[in-house]
């Protein structure tokens, strides 16, 4: 059966930019506009998978399925400020216009009787375009995507009878073909303007700009070659359901690592590319909760990959000894892994935050001291790294306005990785002293004894000490070192806001975050060039994240933003 919408949608229409399609798909990420189900020819119906996920082609880069529930994006309107919803209507208003408004559709009146809980758009990469009469200097011009919406087909009558009223005069000329027995409707025009439409089994409509991509689809849906069946897909897509989630994605971390190294001009190296290739999926839902958005997400390797993760979980512990007042925390399992992990994953990548090599060389040179060898080959407990406020009443700009606190489990007196650690302490005193010309000086604070480095402008700058004995502290900037040596009975795991951020599962857990945002916003200025960035900012409360390694090849997030509500 051929729907009267198929006809309808052939309307004059650019082709969608990749930028555009990215940028809402970030939106609908960021703020959980997504949601998904799933039907499968001659199987059991599934909650665990996005809509369409049997009819996707595998090495689709994208794919974001949306809520249809009208009470969920009510929820969503109430979230926010102002400003963030002004521009999530604009984005939401830009992508309505793009596939219903220029096509002469309502979704309220056209879509919405007809169409099933969810919809779902994918991104797929597209062969290189030899067009000659294009200037190669053009990136876009020779390397495209294409994109596809699936719509799932709740009541087959009603979306005839939607569309039996609308007027086709205006539509252009149409073309009907049938390919593997589906019937694809095609609006003939200009390349980039030629829209096609089919429907499979009276229960999806596909809708494209690019007729070889309706055509893959399909191919991916008969030969049963789609995401449903990617190894690991299925499987890791159940450790994250959820029922009924306002949000849904999948990207494709080998597709995008290999568009990225065909595109002139920003060629990755070879190594950061296989690197890149170890990985396989970024998949996560996203749901809706009184007080902000939550995410569920699990990353995991290619099923070849020779690099297998640490399954190491000992992350959980830190916040009992920082003070309630704490305005950010992050804690992990093991320092020495997290830094291995990274030299692996970032070692000639271009687009990394730090060259290794470079930060070890700064570190020599700076301390003299190996950050391999005489830091990290110590640092495998738990650690963490919090900033807090300094509440004296002589928080001038000279005695800083917070303090950097650093904590690791570096073993007992008696054992190998303590005796190091104090080797350590010892170097890098002597460094201080003498290349620096501070006073390092040792004191006693609240029964403990501890060394201070003062400037030599007379200002206390940094503290070091022993918490028991097998926590060791370092305390760099605001003088705060009482409010951790005295154990609070006030802590950060007592703090409201930190119970009802930080997430309650995945225990035990691999790192923790957490951020007081509302303050970090009310108490520090940003730069004026980052304005927009302050203003989303500004409508979220509380930033709670906790990860788990589930076996060598998984690691699951969760993910929860605390927001504030709208005032009319």
């Amino acid at each position: 059966m051929t729907l009267p919408i198929v006809s309808s949608l052939m309307k004059k229409k650019k082709q969608p930019s990749l930028v555009l399609t990215l940028s809402v798909a970030g939106l609908l990420i960021g703020v959980g506009s997504a949601a998904y189900w799933f039907f499968t020819q001659g199987q059991p119906f599934s909650r665990n998978l996005p809509v369409g996920a049997n009819i996707i082609p595998q090495d689709a880069l994208l794919t974001i399925s949306v809520t249809t529930d009208n009470q969920e994006w009510g929820k969503l309107r109430e979230l926010g400020t102002v400003a963030t919803q002004r521009e999530i209507e604009k984005n939401l208003t830009q992508l309505q216009k793009r596939f219903l408004t220029n096509n002469g559709y309502n979704f309220e009146k056209d879509i919405k009787p007809w169409v099933g809980d969810e919809v779902t758009i994918a991104v797929l990469p597209r062969a290189i375009v030899n067009d000659t009469s294009q200037p190669k200097s053009t990136d876009q011009n020779i390397y495209k995507q294409s994109m596809i919406m699936v719509l799932p087909i709740k009541k087959p009558e009603v979306a005839n009878s939607a569309f039996m009223q609308n007027k086709l005069q205006n539509q252009g000329k149409l073309v009907e073909h049938k390919y593997q027995g589906i019937t694809i409707t095609q609006k003939q025009g200009n390349p980039g303007e030629k829209l096609s439409a089919a429907v499979i089994n009276q229960q999806f409509m596909l809708i494209t700009d690019d007729i070889k991509t309706m055509e893959r689809t399909i191919n991916s849906f008969k030969n049963q070659t789609s995401l449903s069946r990617l190894t690991g897909f299925a499987e890791n897509f159940s450790k994250i359901s959820n029922y009924k989630p306002f949000a849904q994605f999948y990207i494709n971390v080998p597709t995008a690592a290999k568009i990225a190294a065909q595109t002139p001009n920003r060629a990755l190296p070879n190594q950061v590319l296989t690197q890149l290739q170890n990985n396989q999926g970024l998949a996560g839902n996203i749901t809706l909760e009184p007080q902000g958005i939550r995410l569920k997400g699990v990353s995991w390797l290619n099923s070849h990959s020779r690099r297998v993760l640490a399954v190491e979980n000992k992350a959980g512990s830190m916040q009992n000894r920082l003070p309630r007042e704490t305005l950010m925390m992050f804690s992990g399992s093991n320092l020495n892994h997290f830094w291995t992990d990274y030299i692996s994953t970032s070692k000639g990548n271009p687009l990394a935050p730090f060259n290794p090599e470079e930060l070890k060389k700064s570190v020599k040179s700076l301390i003299n001291l190996d950050l391999e060898q005489d830091l990290l080959s110590w640092m495998t407990g738990e650690f963490s790294i919090a900033v807090i406020p300094n509440s004296s009443n002589d928080a001038t700009p000279d005695n800083f306005r917070v303090g950097l606190v650093f904590m690791i489990k570096a073993g007992n007196p008696q054992g190998e990785r303590r005796k190091l650690a104090e080797t350590t302490l010892e170097k890098l005193d002597n460094v201080v002293k003498n290349q620096y010309q501070f006073k390092v000086e040792s004191a006693t604070v609240v029964g403990k004894s501890v060394v201070n480095w003062i400037s030599p402008f007379g200002t206390l700058t940094a503290t070091h000490g022993w918490l028991d004995e097998e926590l060791l502290f370092f305390v760099l900037g605001a003088p705060i070192t009482e409010k951790i040596i005295t154990k609070p009975n006030q802590t950060l795991a007592s703090n409201f806001l930190f119970q009802q951020t930080v997430p309650q599962e995945l225990n035990p857990a691999n790192s923790l975050f957490f951020l007081d945002m509302e303050r970090v916003v009310n108490n520090f200025s940003f730069n004026r060039g980052l304005s927009n960035q302050q203003a989303f900012l500004s409508a979220i409360k509380t930033v709670g994240v906790k990860t788990a390694v589930k076996d060598n090849r998984s690691q699951q997030y969760d993910v929860v933003l605390k927001l504030k509500k709208v005032k009319n």
